[in-house]
């Protein structure tokens, strides 16, 4: 699909998930990744490996809390450390590692706060402009698409949990909505801090979004 078609980034969700019909026991748990050094000063962090702060563990051990019993689940995940470590002090027993789950690839921003960027680009947003030699806005939602496609299969059987990152996760949020991808920029996400997807009457839902980490 090209980013000329993201017809998609406006179609509801149930047209990208090929019509499957949803029911009010879909679930889809969307887990972001706990406290790093970058994270904290409010760096962008794609590709870079950072590891979780002392902070970031107990965020990421506190998860369960939130998450309360599953049940049948299953479990995809980043194949950043970050992601992966949040998972495993979660204890949350992984049955896919899918790059596509990996954060926006930042670019030339890699590293950069946003108050850096704008200094040069004043009107910048990375929903809006993406980022020079990084991954657009419609190549983003596409992506996002794809994952929530590859889990519809599970949903209404198990409990899906997408284990990521910040700015992909709200993506997802969006894009299950069968929003434009800029509506991401209005769903704010702190770190470790899950959100649920459902559905009502067959129609994507935002359950619960970005719930209270009980460790901040």
């Amino acid at each position: 699909m090209s980013a000329t078609e993201a017809g998609s980034a406006t179609e509801p969700a149930s047209r990208l998930l090929d019509d499957a019909e949803l029911t009010d026991d879909a679930r889809i748990w969307l887990v972001r990744h706990g406290e790093t050094e970058w994270s904290a000063s409010g760096q962008h962090t794609g590709s870079t490996d950072l590891p979780l702060t002392a902070a970031g563990e107990e965020q990421a051990r506190a998860v369960s809390e939130v998450l309360g019993d599953l049940g049948d689940s299953y479990v995809v995940c980043s194949p950043l450390q970050r992601a992966r470590r949040t998972a495993d002090l979660a204890g949350l027993q992984l049955d896919e590692i899918d790059t596509e789950l990996a954060e926006w690839d930042y670019g030339e921003y890699e590293g950069l706060t946003s108050a850096q960027i704008r200094e040069s680009r004043p009107d910048w947003s990375i929903w809006n402009d993406g980022a020079p030699g990084g991954e657009s806005p419609e190549q983003v939602a596409e992506r996002a698409d794809r994952v929530l496609r590859r889990v519809t299969p599970h949903l209404g059987r198990r409990t899906v949990v997408l284990v990521g990152h910040g700015h992909f996760s709200r993506a997802l949020g969006a894009r299950w909505l069968g929003l434009p991808i800029t509506a991401g920029g209005a769903l704010l996400l702190g770190t470790a801090a899950p959100c649920l997807l459902g559905a009502q009457y067959g129609v994507p839902a935002i359950t619960h979004w970005n719930l209270p980490n009980p460790r901040g």
